[in-house]
């Protein structure tokens, strides 16, 4: 009998290799994409302490109250997380090893979230962003560039129909005000409320405003408005983040009842959305949080940054009609016989050398059952080995996609074969 099938975790996804050859393609596009902004890689843990996320995304959140993975290390009792989101451990290395102590810093990262919801399309437990983070920048010129920055990469992908919405959300003092105001206007309608919007009335209210409950969008619509309680310098940080989107040509619109679902944002918030994606229409989110590097121990230094979602872009890419770039070797190296595969072995590291792919039968098989493999693989010679060509110290070079059907299997030396390779595959590319 044979022993039970063990399955993935539910909402947690393999990515199998035609997949994930198209998710490198992804990447490939994205860092060169973040690199022409002299953005720089950094490596977080996905494991951190779990007050850095209560500290940083706030108690009262969906995040913390129901989605954390968290548990305690049996070694020695410590309260462990896996990230559900990646600006509080960046800030916290950024801490940790003072990399904006004497010079800003702009930073991104690329890697697995853990969320315990619901699993559905667009939305996993285990889930990949792209995160970009930028320290020591107090105006509102780097706010609009990380915007502009999400126009340029929507372009690079071939994808169109993504919106922009910005809001502001002003400076902690100004909340304060509004958010005495909207508690009382929550309450003059308490018996409107759902049991989310309840449970946040006096924690934190500005999360009702998010809800999308279709029973709370009057409600919510006739809500005083945080804008209307901002500062001076806060309305020119906002109007200074218009006018260089305007100057560029980006389309976008105010939406006064945007917030985001972290309490460590103020000032600039956005969202680029889609309505390609049913609910979860959200691709790229947000914002500044100038406060967050000293919450978590640091120095006051001003910040802001976004993240996007792996799953919706890539969902987004296929909707356009993108395609996965096939990963092919260049050669496939057949070989039958004692001497013909020794002397294979030494073929296909010198290939190698000048910097030719091999992919190296192994396994055996007739010539026959090789050039079958060799035909699947996609690659775009066969070399072929057998006992003859090896004590003649050669071996037959067989295009298997030739751009030019006057080009035949031929016979050459063993040493020749990698500049035939070069030389061929140029005059394809030039054809």
């Amino acid at each position: 009998m044979s022993a039970p099938k063990i399955q993935s975790v539910r909402g947690m996804n393999d990515i199998l290799p035609d997949e994930a050859e198209f998710w490198d393609m992804f990447e490939e596009t994205v860092r060169s994409w973040l690199a022409s902004y002299g953005y720089r890689p950094i490596r977080l843990p996905v494991v951190e302490p779990t007050p850095l996320f209560r500290r940083a995304i706030g108690e009262v959140t969906d995040i913390v109250e129901k989605e954390m993975y968290s548990f305690v290390d049996s070694l020695n009792g410590e309260s462990l997380t896996l990230r559900p989101e990646g600006t509080a451990g960046c800030v916290r290395a950024v801490i940790q090893h003072s990399l904006a102590a004497h010079q800003a810093q702009r930073l991104y990262y690329i890697g697995q979230m853990f969320r315990h919801e619901r699993p559905q399309k667009g939305r996993y437990r285990q889930f990949h962003q792209v995160g970009v983070e930028a320290f020591g920048f107090a105006g509102p010129d780097v706010d609009a560039e990380q915007i502009l920055m999400g126009a340029r990469l929507w372009g690079d992908l071939g994808l169109a129909g993504i919106t922009l919405e910005i809001n502001t959300l002003g400076e902690p003092g100004e909340r304060a005000r509004h958010r005495a105001e909207l508690v009382s206007y929550l309450e003059e309608h308490a018996e409107l409320l759902d049991e989310d919007a309840r449970r946040r009335l006096y924690t934190n209210p500005l999360r009702v405003l998010d809800s999308k409950n279709p029973a709370l969008q009057d409600l919510i619509a006739g809500a005083p408005r945080l804008i209307d309680h901002l500062g001076e310098q806060s309305m020119a940080h906002f109007e200074g983040v218009q006018q260089v989107l305007r100057d560029a040509g980006q389309p976008f619109s105010v939406n006064p009842r945007l917030v985001r679902g972290l309490d460590y944002y103020n000032l600039t918030v956005y969202e680029w959305q889609t309505d390609r994606l049913g609910a979860q229409g959200t691709v790229c989110a947000g914002g500044r949080y100038d406060g967050l590097v000293e919450q978590l121990g640091g120095r006051p230094t001003p910040a802001c940054g976004f993240a996007m979602g792996v799953e919706r872009l890539i969902a987004l890419i296929r909707e356009a009609g993108g395609e996965t770039r096939a990963e092919a070797v260049d050669v496939y190296l057949v070989h039958q016989g004692a001497l013909a595969s020794r002397l294979a072995v030494g073929v296909a590291e010198t290939l190698r050398d000048r910097g030719i792919d091999v992919l190296y039968n192994c396994g055996g098989g007739s010539f026959k059952s090789q050039m079958k493999r060799a035909d699947v693989s996609g690659a775009a010679f066969a070399v072929i080995i057998g006992d003859d060509e090896a004590a003649a110290g050669e071996v037959t070079l067989k295009p298997l996609r030739a751009a030019d059907d006057r080009v035949g299997q031929q016979r050459i030396t063993a040493d020749d074969v990698a500049d035939r390779i070069i030389s061929l595959t140029a005059d394809w590319e030039d054809a």
